[in-house]
């Protein structure tokens, strides 16, 4: 895996299928130009979703989606539309992706899926549906690459139970990913604090954030997880947010990663190294806006300062305000007008 932070996925999933079908070319094509914008927007991994329908739903299974945005009633008959590459298709989606100099996965939903991806992908990336499905999770820790496992529509108990079985089969490197599993999620339901729940409770793996929430013009919502602290973030992607069916009304285009990478690129320049000391823009700041101390009246060679011939005063090129107790009571070594800034020779 690349190491940027946050490390970006553009989760393309069967996005591609209706865009094949509207430009009139192969679903594999399709894919390919997928890959290729994701590349160009600068993001991490290009992930697919790898499933049969018979193997992921039983055949009367309703859809839980907004069906005015895919109309779909059943997850069967969604599946089935979109089921359509194997083992082959996938190696060859993984070679080109590798050949854009960008990551690849695609998440398994079966045994069989698991086990074909298993010399293709970066790292597995397990759905939220599948976290109750210990036997499964504990089958892909055990292969020793990373996982990545979001947490949408559970208790932080199933979260644990789940981070537990990838422990348990010597899982070393684990990404939790918070998620709200609505289709699209509202902005009041997104709830990121979460990242910083999860960050305190498993402080030993990454945490990160897979997005479903429409993308503003902004793209805020990436920018907030990535200050809370999230490490990887993932979104859906699309090439055209107005296509119907599936996951393109909750998805970001091209422009949108590109939007939200330059987002994390200020956040990291704003935020700084932490450390607090005086910067290079500051030095001339520094030395005119402070004070030093200034008579506040014409002296004598000799005469004693008193704390009454004195003002903290505009620059700091004289001798600090901090230094007074030790001015008063010292002698004036040659004659001053009012208003004259104390240096260590006048003293």
């Amino acid at each position: 895996m690349r190491t940027n932070k946050p490390y970006l996925i553009a989760e393309i999933g069967v996005n591609f299928y209706d865009t094949a079908r509207v430009m009139g070319i192969s679903p594999l094509e399709a894919a390919k130009i997928y890959i290729d914008k994701v590349a160009e927007a600068g993001i991490d991994c290009a992930k697919f979703q790898s499933y049969k329908a018979g193997t992921i739903v039983s055949k009367n299974s309703p859809a839980y989606w907004d069906i005015t945005k895919e109309p779909t009633k059943t997850q069967y008959e969604l599946f089935m539309k979109h089921d359509g590459f194997g083992e082959e298709e996938y190696c060859e989606l993984c070679k080109y992706t590798h050949l854009k100099g960008i990551d690849f996965t695609s998440t398994p939903f079966d045994y069989a899926s698991a086990d074909y991806l298993e010399n293709m992908v970066d790292f597995y990336k397990i759905s939220s549906s599948d976290l109750s499905n210990i036997p499964f999770i504990k089958y892909i820790g055990a292969k020793g690459k990373p996982v990545l496992i979001s947490v949408g529509a559970s208790y932080l108990s199933e979260v644990d139970e789940a981070i537990r079985a990838l422990q348990e089969v010597d899982c070393k490197d684990i990404t939790i990913l918070h998620c709200v599993l609505s289709y699209p999620t509202i902005p009041e339901n997104v709830n990121l604090r979460v990242i910083e729940t999860l960050k305190r409770d498993f402080p030993d793996v990454r945490i990160g954030f897979s997005d479903h929430v429409a993308p503003d013009d902004m793209m805020m919502t990436l920018a907030v997880a990535y200050m809370l602290g999230a490490e990887v973030i993932e979104k859906h992607f699309t090439l055209d947010k107005t296509l119907v069916g599936n996951d393109h009304y909750h998805a970001g285009e091209p422009e949108d990663f590109k939007k939200a990478i330059s987002n994390f690129k200020w956040i990291d320049t704003v935020l700084g190294s932490g450390k607090k000391t005086v910067l290079e823009c500051e030095r001339v700041s520094r030395r005119e806006a402070r004070r030093s101390l200034v008579l506040t009246r014409d002296m004598k060679a000799g005469e004693v300062i008193t704390k009454e011939d004195l003002m903290p005063k505009r620059p700091g090129t004289g001798i600090s305000p901090i230094y007074t107790d030790i001015v008063v009571g010292r002698n004036i070594v040659r004659d001053a007008k009012e208003d004259t800034i104390l240096t260590w020779d006048l003293v």
